[in-house]
């Protein structure tokens, strides 16, 4: 066959439609194009790419591991690669957690989770088999496969597969300060009603038919970084123990990490029965997520006799493990989680200091090097833009373009779903306080260009400003 040039035969999310950038090769937190630019990421991806894009050591660690065996059935062997990362991180729990399952992503790790919490109440000496629900959150995403579509709450990506999921989730209200603390309620008020809605919501589904509570210990992707107020999951945690049921933490986006603790968990003085990790567990070296197991969980698991009916290809794939264990001895080795927090204090200083004086900045949260802004017509009613001026795309495409060269995370549905626009900035760990204020610089030039160039449109005559 000949060559006829690029024939844009992979599919991306729109069928017509492709991303512009052709990245040849990474360098610290820089991405190079084709085009001979460098676009500064200011999102590692989607909080992925923790330690940059060219660490010599985790790529030697690969290099080794693909020279001894890239691959092995985890059926028929184990290997020392996957022994010692899930080691890794069961120590990381200081013993809280006894067993790790490795998978290959975040939205197959929520799967497994799904299912061991499912095994456990099977393999009970009285099982109690009606458990088959799940109660989540509203604005929460929890990945793209079935299951975990059913838990999460991103419209946008699931209103299109919804006959095909199953409808085994019903939704309390997140923890949002900015959305959902009402006028003059306290915090600790504001805790008291979600505690009693979750209760709430066991009794109208029925409290001996859920398996789980399950929320992002910091919201991610769809949520914009929600953050929980203090006392927050000490008291669902309570519910789900009042009524029997597990609590599952999903940290596949604000774990490892990302928010200043390794375990987002150790800064909510609570200890989950079921943890998800992903994205910064192998900084995107490896293809690799995992799933923590309680040691009470995984005694019970074991009294019972019973095996977990689970298996898929590439679990505790040799070269994923070997890059994850890498990833997480030079975090660990270069105390890089001390750094997250010292440049995420840094990072917020500069973006409240920044942007909160431009008129259409609602909001700016976060936690260690993970942080949202979101936008709103209105600062006083946070009357969000109508989804049908993609304004999250809008800054984003304008932050990609030549002149600009900074990528961040764009999301919509913050305000219900559908509307609410707002981005990510979440940089590597190994940025600096210089790379800082060059992210700041730039993201300020894409907000600032991209509201004068609407303002000045026919478009915006129509907006209620």
């Amino acid at each position: 066959m000949g060559s006829k040039g690029p024939s844009n035969s992979l599919l991306y999310k729109n069928f017509e439609k492709h991303p512009a950038a052709l990245v040849e090769s990474g360098s610290g937190i820089f991405l190079n194009t084709s085009d001979g630019r460098q676009i500064l990421d200011a999102t590692s991806g989607a909080a992925v790419a923790c330690l940059g894009y060219d660490n010599q050591e985790v790529q030697k660690a690969m290099i080794n591991q693909m020279s001894n065996v890239s691959y092995c059935h985890p059926g028929f062997y184990k290997t020392k690669s996957a022994e010692d990362l899930a080691d890794f991180l069961v120590e990381s729990t200081y013993g809280h957690m006894s067993k790790a399952v490795l998978c290959g992503s975040g939205s197959e790790a929520v799967e497994v989770a799904l299912k061991l919490a499912k095994t456990y109440f099977s393999s009970l000496a009285t099982p109690e088999p009606e458990r088959t629900r799940f109660i989540t959150r509203t604005g929460a995403w929890h990945g793209a496969t079935l299951g975990a579509l059913t838990l999460g709450d991103f419209k946008g990506r699931k209103d299109p597969f919804v006959s095909l999921i199953p409808q085994t989730a019903s939704r309390v209200s997140a923890c949002s300060t900015y959305r959902g603390l009402r006028q003059g309620e306290t915090e600790d008020e504001f805790v008291l009603r979600l505690a009693q809605e979750l209760d709430d919501e066991f009794q109208r589904v029925g409290p001996n038919k859920v398996c789980a509570f399950v929320a992002e210990t910091v919201g991610g992707s769809a949520s914009g970084c929600a953050l929980p107020v203090r006392g927050y999951f000490p008291a669902m945690h309570a519910v789900c123990k009042k009524y029997g049921a597990l609590l599952i933490l999903d940290e596949v986006m604000c774990g490892m990490g990302r928010t200043g603790t390794l375990h987002a968990w150790e800064q909510e003085d609570v200890i989950p029965d079921l943890q998800v990790v992903g994205k910064g567990l192998g900084a995107g070296y490896g293809t690799i997520s995992s799933v923590l197991v309680n040691s009470w969980l995984v005694d019970s698991f074991q009294r019972s006799g019973k095996g977990f009916a689970h298996g898929q290809t590439y679990m505790s794939h040799p070269l994923a493990a070997a890059a994850g264990l890498k990833v997480q001895h030079i975090i660990q080795r270069d105390n890089l989680v001390e750094r997250v927090r010292e440049m995420g204090n840094y990072l917020e200083q500069r973006l409240k200091s920044t942007l909160l004086q431009h008129p259409f900045v609602g909001d700016i949260r976060g936690r260690g090097l993970f942080w949202c802004v979101e936008f709103v017509v209105n600062k006083e009613t946070k009357e969000p833009f109508p989804t049908s001026l993609g304004l999250n795309g809008l800054l984003h495409a304008r932050g990609m373009s030549k002149g600009y060269e900074i990528a961040l995370f764009n999301a919509n549905g913050t305000y219900d779903g559908y509307a609410g626009d707002h981005f990510l900035v979440c940089p590597p760990y190994i940025v600096s306080e210089a790379d800082i204020d060059d992210i700041v610089i730039r993201v300020n030039r894409v907000i600032n260009d991209t509201f004068e160039e609407l303002t000045a449109s026919a478009i915006w005559e129509k907006i209620s400003v």
